[in-house]
């Protein structure tokens, strides 16, 4: 999900993938090419740092975060995720500084930030360093002037009138993201545009994969068909800002969020829950995942946003929760 304001604080993600037992039924597989490949050995058991580039250094720049990588993978980065690095909308900007989910180009860096030279410099600095980089892709919708608005108004979707709206939710309302344009996905034209620029970051800038923002409202075809093309390139680490099985069944993601556990370990920290309520988790998961991975977390720039920092959700638990052991995934 989105949030308009997002916390200066970057976040560390308690980052422990566990796998979800079983093996592909066959229809499934055969959703995917061969030239998809399993889950990549530098995800599994990977800590993935959250960064804010605008708010993380007082510069805000690629080049002033660079200075801090050599910190970060003392730490035991493995994987930093970017927030969205392209150039905010200021049409319908909500706030003075606008939201990074609201995309005004899918191809260009944000001018705020630097240059696509000092990306790909930041790029390499963290391979450099045996860090892998994921960007954070908003494919969902973009901001209201964003190129494709005026030149392929067909891309988006249109109210009764033949306007294009903003994104409406599963009870048919909006769901307030007035700051952004739906894409409407019916359109094979809009989904290559969207794959053709996915396959640029990775083909021309050298990123390793994507965090993608509300996967779970895109179609699954879209998904496939963009891993396959992706792939064809060079395997790419796909992260789902989704807990929908169907992504990690199919193979267009390896991993999944994992919003349940999530809930749950905030669950145990209040004293709704005890310990043992995991072990009907695992059941749970193994029943509705046949491969792929969970990332597991106790904060995001969603959760600070709007349910507080993991401090004021978990207290003294959130200090022990992201360390526990899970049992063991592997299959019996």
């Amino acid at each position: 999900m989105r949030s308009i304001y997002h916390s200066i604080v970057i976040l560390l993600l308690a980052g422990s993938f566990f796998p979800a037992c079983g093996v592909g039924t066959g229809k499934e597989n055969a959703t995917m090419q061969d030239t998809i490949v399993d889950p990549m050995d530098w995800v599994k058991n990977a800590n993935i740092y959250e960064v804010n580039i605008r708010q993380y250094t007082p510069e805000g720049t690629f080049k002033a975060f660079g200075a801090h990588l050599p910190r970060l993978r003392e730490m035991g980065v493995d994987v930093l995720w970017l927030m969205p690095i392209f150039p905010i909308s200021k049409e319908n900007r909500k706030g003075s500084l606008g939201s990074y989910y609201a995309v005004g180009d899918y191809n260009k860096v944000n001018p705020e930030y630097g240059t696509p030279e000092d990306f790909k410099a930041l790029v390499r600095q963290a391979h450099d360093l045996g860090m892998k980089v994921i960007l954070d892709w908003v494919a969902n919708h973009s901001g209201w002037d964003n190129p494709w608005v005026k030149e392929h108004p067909e891309w988006y979707t249109k109210n009764e009138k033949g306007e294009i709206t903003d994104p409406i939710g599963q009870d048919g309302k909006s769901w307030g993201w007035t700051d952004v344009a739906d894409l409407d996905f019916n359109n094979l034209e809009m989904r290559q545009a969207q794959i053709d620029a996915l396959k640029f970051w990775v083909r021309d800038m050298g990123v390793d994969g994507f965090r993608c923002d509300v996967a779970f409202e895109v179609p699954d075809e879209f998904w496939i068909d963009a891993r396959t093309q992706l792939d064809s390139i060079r395997p790419v680490f796909m992260l789902a800002e989704a807990e929908h099985a169907p992504h990690s069944n199919n193979g267009s993601f390896q991993t999944s969020y994992g919003w349940s556990f999530h809930k749950l370990m905030n669950a145990i920290a209040e004293g709704k829950e005890d310990a043992t309520a995991i072990a009907e988790w695992l059941k749970q998961a193994r029943e509705k995942f046949s491969k792929g991975f969970h990332m597991h977390f106790i904060t995001n720039h969603d959760e600070n946003s709007w349910n507080g920092t993991e401090f004021e959700r978990m207290g003294m638990g959130s200090r022990p929760l992201p360390s526990w052991p899970l049992p063991s995934m592997e299959c019996p």
